[in-house]
């Protein structure tokens, strides 16, 4: 027989619909099978923890699929392997009829009502624009509508929680003003600004800033987890004042500090955040794909039903959960949707990053060409072969403007 609060538990787990607001399976898409849809079937995928047929057991309605390309990319082609991981997911959210995608707080209500998986688009890493706001614009055409500022790399104009990638490393200038004009874009365009990943610093900043609420979109608690990952007391405080939100991420190492945690682990972040900010501010974070481990009961995308029955079992109260599991994270997209429309006279912003910071050899300088190297490079073409031509069409290309001009 069932006890009375386990029937409620599977009531409102069915009725709620979770939203997980970080989900890796473009970047396993990509590693697994070079992003081919054509290979595999998304209703049961092997070898990794989400699929569709696991989406609907675990009663997932809303799902924010993260566009990520490695730190490795940044100076060279991150805009087109992001151009590409956006592309993936699109083609499964619109070639298979169980997901929807969305770009907007009523699409995602709609979706809700026409029985589909709402498909939301954020990228993961502020290297994927190449400290371009056109870039940010034209991937807001696209249907992206969040952004983390950066991965497990500094930017040039914001800073990393991780040391790992020794780039761009500068003193008191966690967010330069590059960075705040990012931020001010992204709140005039409504593009949800996310800091899981950024550092402390950059975080205090972007909260100053931000018209907007932001998100951490799948960082758990400094306190339960001295994880540099994780976020700290003062920060969930200044989060609170923004109105955001803090996703819970269920990584072992970032619950736990271990190789291994449990379902309790989980449930002490959220009864910590609870007691400090108020359920209100927080949501689930998951990170499935990304990370490696999760807690035991928690394997896959299907498991959300427990970690529902263990908050009920610390007496969370069911708008509590129907806050945590949705409407907090529909509240902050109102939000930044409102600010949009507030700021909807202004321009687009034409801010651009100066040369020397954005400090990328790959870079173009736009500059009349030296006719002296005109003659060098039509030698050097002659015998190098592709590069050399390359050069030359592009030497030649900036002559015709130049001339026309």
């Amino acid at each position: 027989m069932f006890s009375q609060r386990h029937i409620v538990s599977i009531s409102i787990t069915a009725s709620l619909l979770p939203a997980e607001i970080h989900n890796d399976l473009a970047l396993q898409l990509r590693i697994r099978h070079n992003n081919c849809l054509s290979q595999v079937d998304l209703h049961n995928l092997s070898k990794v923890s989400t699929d569709i047929s696991r989406f609907k057991a675990g009663h997932v309605q809303t799902q924010m699929f993260a566009v990520y390309v490695l730190c490795g990319a940044q100076q060279k082609d991150a805009v087109r392997l992001t151009l590409e991981q956006i592309d993936v997911v699109r083609r499964m959210c619109t070639e298979y009829q169980e997901f929807e995608l969305v770009t907007s707080v009523q699409e995602l209500k709609d979706s809700k009502d026409n029985g589909k998986i709402a498909c939301l688009i954020s990228i993961e890493g502020g290297h994927s624009i190449d400290s371009s706001l056109p870039a940010l614009r034209m991937f807001y055409q696209l249907g992206v509508r969040s952004m983390g500022l950066t991965h497990s790399c500094n930017t040039p104009w914001a800073e990393s929680s991780s040391n790992f990638y020794p780039v761009y490393k500068r003193e008191n200038n966690s967010l330069t003003s590059f960075g705040k004009a990012v931020v001010e874009e992204m709140n005039r365009l409504g593009m949800i600004v996310d800091l899981s990943h950024t550092s402390w610093n950059t975080s205090s900043a972007v909260l100053s800033h931000s018209k907007a609420p932001v998100i951490f979109s799948h960082s758990s608690s400094y306190s339960i987890c001295n994880h540099s990952r994780n976020v700290p007391d003062n920060l969930l405080l200044e989060l609170k004042k923004n109105q955001g939100l803090i996703m819970v991420n269920l990584h072992n190492t970032f619950v736990s500090c271990r190789d291994e945690a449990n379902i309790s682990h989980v449930a002490d972040h959220f009864d910590y955040i609870r007691k400090l900010i108020g359920a209100e501010s927080i949501g689930i974070g998951g990170d499935y794909e990304g990370a490696t481990s999760f807690p035991h009961g928690l394997e896959d995308v299907s498991k959300y039903p427990a970690l529902i029955q263990e908050l009920l079992r610390r007496n969370w109260t069911e708008n509590e959960l129907a806050g945590v599991l949705r409407n907090n994270f529909l509240r902050v997209f109102e939000q930044v949707e409102r600010v949009r429309d507030q700021l909807s006279s202004n321009l687009p912003s034409e801010v651009q990053i100066p040369f020397e910071e954005a400090h990328n050899p790959c870079r173009l300088i736009l500059k009349r060409p030296d006719p002296r190297s005109l003659s060098s490079d039509q030698s050097s073409g002659a015998e190098g072969g592709l590069p050399g031509l390359l050069i030359l069409a592009t030497v030649l290309m900036l002559s015709r403007i130049f001339l026309i001009e």
